[in-house]
């Protein structure tokens, strides 16, 4: 059974940058794909980015141009790359499966972005 732990996570500045890391234990999560999802506070979860197991990657919104999603299957590790950080990022940060049923969901990273 996988089990999720997302790290990286913390207090930045507008036009900050943080990387976030998502590491897979229990088995592995190698031939899935995966993705990055955040809860803003009041708001439902919603896709970020995601990572295809050969490698191909897809962004939503305000994530394009800005944020990298990244994987490394010996590590079963999955990266997202954040730059130019906007108060609207702050969230919490989770990562799981995509496209399939879902992992269980670990605790998150909390990034809160300050103006």
């Amino acid at each position: 059974q996988v089990r999720l732990v997302e790290s990286g996570g913390g207090l930045v500045q507008a036009g900050g940058s943080l990387r976030l890391s998502c590491a897979a234990t229990g088995s592995s999560f190698s031939g899935n794909a995966m993705g990055w999802y955040r809860q803003a506070p009041g708001k439902q979860r919603e896709l970020v980015a995601t990572i295809s197991n050969g490698g191909g990657t897809n962004y939503e919104g305000s994530a394009k141009g800005r944020f990298t999603i990244s994987r490394d299957n010996a590590k079963n590790t999955v990266y997202l790359q954040m730059n130019s950080l906007k108060p609207e990022d702050t969230a919490v940060y989770y990562c799981n499966r995509f496209g399939g049923v879902w992992f269980g969901w670990g605790q998150g990273t909390q990034v809160t972005v300050s103006s």
